[in-house]
């Protein structure tokens, strides 16, 4: 790679991102991302963010991008993310956008590719609900589309304790849904005016999937 790499994914709950981040972070060493799991983390860790972000994330909100934008940027800092990124659930708004580019701007970045993994809403929520993790590593798995090759042990790391979201129910994953076509959707016409939209159709194979994210990855790093 010539450059550090800014991959967007966009997509709604359910569309794999997480899982097809994860991929390529391990194919092309890029960092994935997900702000999630950074204010998870900084939630858990207790820090002055972290403490801001709990009430609004309880009740289901979308924490200030003062505080996001905070995370991602001390994130981004990180000697391990000198080859590239890959931001997995923000931003959300094409308000995020513009204050993510400018946060880019100043440190000589810029966003590579929004990908946009296209999708069938109606399928959506047997997805979500279907979801859970490996406890130790954080692996992804699913009750229909990915068994552990061996049940009930993770394929990564041999790990036996598996967890579920208490999000990842009907009624919550089609609030999310409304949330995501009124408000996140718009990004993908923000992105498509910048010239940096991709789409991957989303429904495909788990690895004909990967395969078009790893094309897209070539083509901007080359």
């Amino acid at each position: 790679m010539t450059h550090a790499a800014v991959l967007i994914l966009l997509g709604p709950p359910g569309a794999g991102k997480g899982t097809q981040a994860r991929m390529l972070e391990e194919r092309f060493g890029l960092v994935q991302l997900s702000t999630g799991d950074l204010l998870r983390a900084a939630v858990a860790a207790g820090t002055p963010a972290g403490l801001a972000a709990k009430s609004v994330m309880e009740a289901g909100g979308l924490v200030s991008d003062e505080i996001v934008l905070a995370i991602l940027k001390d994130r981004m800092a990180a000697p391990d993310t000198a080859r590239g990124v890959i931001l997995d659930g923000f931003p959300r708004t094409p308000g995020q956008a513009r204050a993510l580019d400018a946060l880019l701007a100043d440190q000589g970045l810029r966003i590579d590719a929004a990908i946009s993994l296209d999708v069938d809403d109606a399928q959506m929520v047997a997805r979500v609900s279907g979801r859970y993790t490996c406890a130790d590593c954080g692996e992804g798995y699913h009750d229909d589309f990915k068994q552990p090759a061996v049940a009930g042990t993770c394929d990564k790391c041999d790990g036996t304790a598996f967890k579920r979201r208490a999000d990842d129910n009907a009624e919550t994953v089609g609030a999310r849904l409304t949330a995501y076509h009124a408000s996140t959707a718009p990004l993908i016409a923000y992105y498509d005016g910048q010239g940096v939209l991709r789409r991957v159709d989303g429904m495909a194979a788990i690895d004909a999937i990967a395969d078009d994210l790893g094309s897209i990855v070539h083509e901007v790093t080359a």
